[in-house]
């Protein structure tokens, strides 16, 4: 949790250190590392690349604007731009739409709690109720 006028991408480095992707057999060990992040021109920063690239975390980031000026003005010192997967970006609007239905919620969105904890909380009770109504009624 950050404060509102805070960029989230100081806390990337802390969130990639919590990841623990679990196998669905039980004596294997869980993951910490992503296979591959995408992320928006926020993330776009050369420490926030420099970062994934040391972890070993492959990432579909696209450039800021400013960035390519700036290498088109250096000419050939300008470096070479980094790879970028148009298509696997595109799988980027699925998390964009679950905190679109977040939003949904009052008190996500406007963030009544005043403690993290009881914010979490709120968030994860509002994931339970959208996975509740995407799942089809089934007859029995």
């Amino acid at each position: 949790m950050t404060p509102g006028q805070a960029h989230d991408s100081p806390q990337l480095a802390a969130l990639l250190d919590q990841i623990a992707i679990t196998s669905t057999m039980p004596s294997v060990k869980p993951r910490t590392r992503l296979a591959h992040l995408c992320a928006d021109k926020a993330y776009g920063a050369r420490a926030t690349r420099t970062m994934l690239r040391r972890r070993r975390v492959a990432h579909t980031i696209p450039e800021q604007s400013n960035v390519i000026a700036a290498r088109a003005r250096r000419g050939s010192r300008g470096g070479r731009p980094p790879n970028f997967d148009p298509v696997r970006y595109k799988t980027r609007n699925h998390a964009e739409r679950l905190m679109n239905r977040r939003k949904q919620f009052r008190a996500v969105a406007t963030r009544y709690d005043k403690l993290a904890d009881r914010y979490c909380d709120t968030v994860r009770i509002a994931d339970i109720l959208i996975w509740l109504r995407a799942r089809p009624d089934q007859t029995h």
